[in-house]
């Protein structure tokens, strides 16, 4: 916690510093016990574990998960945010929104958790993101929804949308391909009394739980990550705007790409008015990153930025050698490019043989901007793990006693967590969030239809109108909050 040492905070920054990283953790600890109870619904329900060990491993593998990840869906989750409260956030409005996004996402997860709900703590999180950038846009005087990333959070709801599907369907087809190649009745049979499965059997569904507990751990660790890093760098920015210990091979690197896109960059502005303004080229592309809509300034915008860039790598041997001011500037440009990139790329705007000159520049941006201090994955770790072992009752009794009416068989259990954990693996692999409780709990039925099982049609509906009902009911919890939390702000700070 290296900004316990900075002595840039004042009292204030500080106290709002330590209440939004308690939120952050708050919200992770409520994740744990919330989302990763799926993971051990079947090593309880087959008894091939006690309810105590299946907690305690399912922790151990949500830790190391966290630990091991890789941190794409960590930054997936904070491009989702307004980019203009993102490059202001020590603003009062961007106070407001890290406060409120994670409020909005507690509240909803322990009502859901207290009914006993499978909800996701994915579409929690993405409706308060939503949310605060509606309200947001609305505040501003600006169109309805300008400041929300729309382009990404279609892509995400498209990923929460098509998962629990895919979940229900590999699950029901996995069933029926294991009932085709191992005819061992057992495996198809409840289980009788308190007794074990055959080692064999309790072995599959060990594996499983152990990979899904480690696929939640490794995808939705991320994205308390995400939130933790967010409030670092704009509360501390002195210590975390930029990964102060990068290696100066990486600056040099960083250096001569740029020189080397500045031509391009240059052609590619042609005719069209320079720009001078360092605030009016963070205006055009900031607008370019929101609707995607390219225009006579974007490219000129690039030039100024990238130039800056260069200009900055270039004086100095090291990140510490920058002053505080000169590191905010650097991040909020670099930021402000790479996005850029990304956009030109995919909407077709560089030519395919342009593209590698762009894409190895903002490959080399990713060290300075796209780190995670190795206590912050060690805090989130410890608080997801601990969550998964208090308060998971509620949860895992829904799935494992009231999806069907008849008991989870081995070969049940076995295929949906299979199915959840190769899905959240490759989810994570990709950097994209998805819904722990929506695949598993989907796949649960799916196996369940597979072996013609009746299911419970209340629960079911409760769980649709959960799955149904999160998005909105966070978008609404989420801009109230926001709103709620910068007129208390502005009144207090002015």
């Amino acid at each position: 916690m290296e900004f316990l040492a900075d002595n840039s905070l004042g009292t204030l920054v500080l106290i709002v510093l330590f209440s939004a990283l308690v939120m952050a953790y708050a919200f992770e600890f409520v994740n744990g016990f919330h989302d990763t109870a799926n993971a051990v619904v079947t090593v309880i329900y087959t008894h091939s574990l006690t309810p105590t060990q299946a907690v305690v491993w399912s922790g151990l593998w949500n830790f190391i998960g966290v630990a091991l990840s890789t941190g794409a869906v960590a930054f997936a989750i904070v491009a989702l945010l307004p980019i203009e409260l993102v490059l202001h956030v020590r603003t009062e409005a961007g106070i407001a929104m890290v406060l409120a996004l994670l409020l909005s996402a507690i509240v909803w997860n322990v009502g859901t958790w207290y009914l006993g709900l499978p909800a996701s703590s994915s579409h929690t999180l993405i409706g308060s993101i939503v949310g605060v950038g509606l309200a947001n846009s609305l505040l501003n005087g600006d169109s309805f929804g300008e400041g929300v990333n729309w382009g990404k959070v279609s892509e995400t709801v498209v990923a929460l949308v098509t998962s629990p599907l895919i979940g229900f369907v590999c699950a029901a087809l996995l069933l029926l391909l294991l009932r085709f190649a191992i005819r061992n009745p057992a495996l198809y049979r409840a289980p009788e009394g308190k007794a074990p499965p055959p080692w064999s059997i309790r072995a599959v569904l060990l594996l499983t739980c152990t990979g899904v507990s480690f696929a939640h751990g490794s995808n939705d660790g991320q994205k308390g990550m995400g939130l933790v890093m967010l409030i670092l760098i704009a509360l501390a920015p002195s210590t975390y705007a930029l990964n102060l210990p990068a290696a100066p091979q990486q600056l040099q690197t960083i250096l001569t790409d740029s020189r080397a896109a500045q031509p391009m960059l240059v052609a590619k502005a042609g005719t069209a008015t320079p720009i001078a303004d360092d605030n009016l080229a963070d205006t055009v592309l900031s607008r370019f990153l929101t609707s995607g809509k390219l225009d006579d300034q974007t490219w000129p915008a690039l030039v100024l930025k990238n130039a800056d860039i260069a200009v900055l790598i270039g004086s100095i041997d090291k990140v510490s050698e920058l002053s505080l001011i000169e590191r905010s500037r650097l991040r909020r440009d670099l930021y402000l490019v790479d996005g850029a990139i990304v956009k030109l790329i995919k909407y077709g705007y560089v030519a395919r043989a342009e593209a590698p000159t762009l894409e190895a520049l903002r490959a080399h941006y990713r060290p300075l901007t796209h780190y995670i201090p190795d206590w912050v994955k060690f805090s989130v770790a410890v608080t997801l793990g601990l969550g998964t072992m208090i308060g998971w009752k509620r949860v895992v009794r829904t799935v494992g006693e009231k999806i069907g009416h008849s008991h989870l068989t081995y070969a049940q259990g076995a295929s949906a967590e299979t199915v959840a954990m190769l899905t959240i693996g490759t989810a994570d692999v990709i950097g994209a969030p998805v819904s722990t409780t929506h695949i598993l709990s989907s796949g649960v039925a799916g196996a369940m239809s597979a072996s013609r099982a009746k299911l419970q049609r209340e629960t079911l509906r409760n769980i649709l109108l959960a799955w149904v009902l999160t998005l909105p009911a966070c978008v609404l919890l989420g801009s109230v909050m926001f709103a709620g939390l910068l007129y208390a702000f502005l009144r207090l700070f002015n």
